[in-house]
């Protein structure tokens, strides 16, 4: 009979198209994962994968089979959370999933709040990609996850939290800080650096050049926020950059210029996701509820936390 273990190394190799690297993932030996994928195609009586030298492959099979794993998968996380809800429910961990961009700036200013009111309440945080992290919600690698709007799928809940500013940086001695303040047609032209396409970032950043008539330097791409803000300090162009990671950050005024764009929405807006049905979401909207006041209480001059609202 199939396991949910067996499961799940069928839903990492699908994913990664190569044993190797899910075994990587998954931390266990490649000999291992072949022997575990074998019992479960013996088990099913079909052939899940197509093997050759450079990739591993999903059959029609596997391709019919792997959307009812995944649910599978779910719904055993689901009777876990459950079983935790029935026993304590501030006493178990959860699985935190938190975007680069943001998780490093936000968390460290909302985790004592949450200790403080949660106190047996462990969160098990893990940095990805927003497009990974809603798969991994959605598949149960994740309990929850702090997203940036819009989501890819209407199949989560949603609890918005916050309004996060985009702020324009550029290296001081090109003196466009003069005043703190550009207007939005003032941008036309002006060369901007953005983060690689892994990044949900670059994208917001792609549809403000494309409105204002900056134009998004391809050439040359950040890795990460810190990587980018190199690149504006050694005058390489302009970037975008969120108001949480300025504040936490950015500490050299003689370096950079910080620049907030007259009568412009340059936002992105951020949400606290979970699976529907979730038997744990009264704990996940009291942890939404937390993290607003938390920005109201010490951040009202960077965001703006948005009650009462759904998406």
């Amino acid at each position: 009979m199939a396991t949910i273990k067996q499961l799940q190394y069928f839903q990492a190799v699908a994913e990664h198209q190569s044993i190797r690297r899910a075994a990587d993932r998954l931390d266990i030996a490649q000999p291992t994962l072949s022997t575990q994928l074998a019992a479960l195609e013996r088990s099913l009586g079909v052939t899940l994968f197509e093997r050759t030298r450079r990739v591993t492959q999903l059959t029609p099979a596997g391709r019919e089979l792997l959307p009812q794993a995944q649910r599978l998968i779910a719904q055993w996380h689901e009777l876990h959370e459950l079983a935790h809800t029935l026993s304590d429910t501030a006493a178990t961990t959860h699985r935190l999933g938190v975007p680069p961009t943001l998780g490093p700036y936000l968390l460290p200013n909302i985790v004592p709040s949450i200790h403080a009111k949660f106190l047996r309440l462990k969160l098990y945080v893990r940095e990805e990609p927003p497009s990974q992290l809603e798969n991994g919600v959605i598949e149960g690698r994740h309990d929850l996850a702090l997203l940036p709007m819009p989501l890819r799928t209407q199949n989560l809940a949603v609890e918005v939290l916050f309004r996060e500013p985009l702020l324009l940086v550029a290296p001081r001695e090109m003196g466009l800080g003069e005043g703190g303040v550009l207007r939005e047609e003032e941008l036309t032209g002006l060369s901007i650096l953005g983060l690689d396409e892994r990044h949900q970032l670059h994208q917001e950043v792609q549809r403000i050049c494309e409105r204002t008539g900056a134009r998004l330097n391809r050439d040359y791409e950040g890795t990460s926020l810190d990587t980018l803000r190199q690149m504006v300090v050694m005058g390489m162009g302009l970037a975008f950059m969120p108001a949480l990671y300025i504040r936490s950050e950015i500490h050299r005024p003689e370096e950079l210029d910080v620049i907030r764009i007259e009568g412009s929405t340059l936002y992105r807006e951020h949400a606290l996701v979970y699976r529907q049905g979730s038997p744990v979401h009264r704990l996940y909207q009291s942890l939404a509820k937390l993290i607003r006041e938390r920005m109201a209480e010490g951040f009202s001059d960077v965001v703006t936390p948005i009650y009462d609202r759904q998406s």
